[in-house]
């Protein structure tokens, strides 16, 4: 099985974006930047993680990204399914049903072996991605990373970071 691309760099966005301070946020071109990606490339994926309310899009000047929800309740799963989609990765096509050796449908009725053991793959796949949350990863990183991407990391968000005005002023 093959991710693509666009998961990786999901996932490092949302992880960047667990170290934003309360509701700061992160622009899009700074991920980018970040990351060495085009940000038009990167902002359909941020696209995707905001409609499944992974990220959150914060409009106007300040504005940007940032988690739509705490680190410890967003999963790998989650980012995969926001970028890739629900479907399974692999996909039955009985094609044990075409060609010249082809039986009548009755000769059918016994699951395919292959479909059954590539979902159980799926499932147990899917199953590690939903262990696997994403305030573990940064966790892991923060500790056990080497202190010099570490620094630069924290150094870089907190250079970015946009830090959002109150919005709530007392009226006397």
């Amino acid at each position: 099985m093959k991710l693509g691309e666009g998961v990786e760099a999901a996932i490092h966005c949302a992880a960047m974006l667990a170290g934003v301070e309360g509701e700061a946020t992160l622009s899009g071109a700074a991920m980018a930047e970040a990351f060495g990606l085009s940000p038009s490339y990167l902002l359909k994926h941020l696209n995707m993680l905001t409609a499944a309310r992974v990220l959150e899009s914060v409009p106007g000047p300040a504005g940007g990204y940032r988690l739509a929800r705490p680190a410890e309740r967003i999963t790998l799963l989650d980012i995969v399914l926001a970028v890739e989609g629900k479907e399974p990765a692999f996909r039955c096509g009985e094609i044990r049903q075409r060609g010249p050796a082809k039986l009548d449908a009755s000769a059918y009725v016994k699951p395919c072996g292959i479909n059954v053991a590539m979902l159980k793959a799926e499932r147990a796949y899917r199953a590690a991605l939903a262990e696997a949350k994403l305030s573990d990863i940064v966790s892991d990183f923060m500790s056990g990373a080497d202190p010099r991407s570490v620094a630069a990391s924290c150094a870089f968000v907190e250079r970015h970071q946009r830090l959002q005005k109150s919005s709530s002023t007392k009226q006397a």
